[in-house]
């Protein structure tokens, strides 16, 4: 399941998206839209702006904007950022893979098989939505 985090994550920047603004948007206005507590939002968005996700602006017309175009950030990087791996075994990760301490033979795992197939589709939905495919539906997230 999604963490909360995720969940806020995906909701700050969906807004943020669906502004369509170049102009910086303030963590008070992504806050009270989304009711979303705001030092767990600033906490979340400092890690988005680490991961290259969005960027940061001080000052009176401060706020954050996405730090590419809506079109290029899918839902699997902003997952992978915040959560980690896709993967539900460590065996099938792409980018944290380790061998299962309980496996006898990976080549022969049928439980390595069948989280092999979830996590490929898994990513192959998630790494081809992206914020800007959401953009369009103007309703909430």
């Amino acid at each position: 399941m999604l963490t909360q985090r995720s969940r806020y994550a995906l909701r700050a920047l969906i807004f943020i998206a669906r502004s369509g603004s170049i102009a910086p948007v303030p963590i008070s206005v992504i806050a009270a839209d989304q009711k979303l507590p705001r030092k767990f939002l600033e906490i979340i968005l400092l890690d988005l702006k680490n991961g290259g996700i969005v960027e940061s602006f001080r000052g009176k017309m401060g706020g954050y904007r996405l730090a590419k175009p809506a079109s290029q950030i899918s839902f699997g990087e902003i997952i992978r950022l915040i959560e980690g791996p896709l993967a539900l075994v460590p065996c099938v990760s792409v980018s944290a893979y380790q061998r299962c301490a309980d496996c006898f033979e990976e080549t022969t795992c049928v439980i390595r098989k069948i989280m092999l197939t979830v996590r490929d589709n898994t990513a192959a939905i998630l790494d081809h939505t992206s914020l800007a495919d959401l953009s369009i539906d103007r309703q909430a997230a």
